[in-house]
């Protein structure tokens, strides 16, 4: 798992740069640096927004005895896409914009669900246990 991490990052700090220096030939680098700008403070305040009202349907849900497990998963995509935004480059941004909006976050909340439903039935993780 490490070296598939370590390999992305790489990778894609690579891809970053490179599309760094294509936007800033073809346009200026005041664009590359304004663009990165923007899209930190629009990513913050769409991260607080959505992260909010994820947090105001987990209270409702909890309030009702029932579990937020949708409202969970909303959460850590709502998280990395956070995350992703504060970093630098374009690549990233468009990941994490794609994390932040409820409606290209359902596929992606999908697949985190069935990463973590394939890890309990292989036994890599225990729902209530220790990791293995």
């Amino acid at each position: 798992m490490f070296r598939f991490v370590f390999l992305f990052i790489v990778i894609m700090s690579a891809l970053e740069i490179g599309v760094f220096m294509w936007l800033g030939h073809v346009f200026s680098i005041w664009f590359v640096v304004l663009g990165i700008i923007l899209t930190g403070i629009i990513g913050a305040f769409l991260a607080k927004q959505q992260g909010l009202e994820t947090l105001s349907r987990a209270r409702d849900h909890m309030e009702y005895g029932r579990f937020p497990k949708e409202e969970i998963f909303d959460g850590l995509a709502i998280l990395i896409g956070a995350i992703l935004l504060f970093t630098p480059g374009f690549i990233t941004d468009i990941i994490g914009f794609i994390l932040l909006f409820p409606i290209t976050r359902k596929p992606i909340k999908k697949w985190m669900k069935d990463i973590f439903r394939n890890m309990i039935n292989k036994g890599t993780i225990t729902v209530f246990g220790r990791w293995r």
